[in-house]
């Protein structure tokens, strides 16, 4: 486990607010509420128990609580600014809304929740900062009761090999902690962990295209507006990122997928 004061975060102000403007007011990872919609196909959130993992900066924590009526929604994470993000928005909340919902900031590592504490967990792209996989998701199965759901979504690579040499530039440009597994590994860990009716859907195909546009409105309508926000340096070096990511989306190493998995 990290100790906290030695954990230096991977998402600042800076990257935060540029990731904002690509994808939206308080989401950190592409696709917007209709992915999380498509996450949530089919599973009952009404009135339950959520961990929302990986919340970032606590747009769809916000979203899940006021689309889909949880009991309390938690939005964990383990970066300070993210979580500060996160509650500076949910400050802005009405009252009625704001009551279901909680932010936990904690070290890399176990879960900071009690056996059986959670009916959903969610996470939407956050789960690839953590390369065991295994670990990861039999602590998921601990905080989940009896009947529980995971509904992810997360980003992929296609094989357990080696990473082909266009997909090392494109994790050396991002800089980020990625720890990418195949989906039958994801498969294979969940299973182990205890869960069972486990899916996993690739979102290949989608996000190919998303991020071929996501790319070109960088090059256009949005540069400048995001020069203004977080300076040209910044903005070029994630163009570039981007078009190392195409390239890897564009031969299917790189593989956002969406996972289901249900507790006994």
């Amino acid at each position: 486990m990290t100790d906290a004061d030695h954990h230096e975060p991977e998402y600042d102000e800076v990257h935060m607010r540029f990731l904002e403007l690509v994808w939206g007011d308080g989401f950190l990872s592409p696709g917007g509420s209709a992915e999380v919609d498509l996450v949530l196909d089919g599973v009952e959130v009404a009135g339950k128990r959520v961990l929302d993992l990986g919340c970032g900066s606590g747009g769809v924590t916000i979203y899940i609580a006021e689309k889909y009526g949880p009991a309390f929604i938690t939005g964990f994470d383990v970066e300070q600014p993210a979580i500060d993000r996160a509650k500076a928005k949910a400050a802005e909340l009405p009252v009625e809304v704001a009551a279901h919902i909680g932010f936990v900031r904690g070290d890399p590592g176990p879960l900071p929740f009690a056996d059986a504490s959670f009916d959903v967990v969610f996470s939407k792209d956050a789960m690839v900062h953590v390369a065991d996989k295994e670990s990861l998701f039999a602590d998921i199965f601990r905080v989940l009761a009896p009947g529980g759901v995971i509904a992810a979504s997360d980003w992929l690579i296609g094989h357990d090999g080696e990473p082909s040499a266009a997909m090392k530039d494109y994790l050396q440009a991002e800089g980020l902690s990625f720890g990418m597994a195949s989906a039958g590994r994801y498969a294979k860990a969940m299973e182990k962990a205890g869960f069972t009716d486990v899916r996993t859907t690739s979102r290949n195909q989608w996000y190919r295209q998303e991020a071929a546009r996501e790319r070109a409105a960088l090059q256009g309508e949005l540069y400048e507006k995001a020069i203004d926000l977080v300076g040209r340096a910044f903005v070029d070096k994630n163009i570039a990122t981007w078009a190392a990511m195409q390239k890897v989306l564009d031969t299917g190493e790189h593989c956002p997928t969406h996972l289901r998995g249900a507790k006994p």
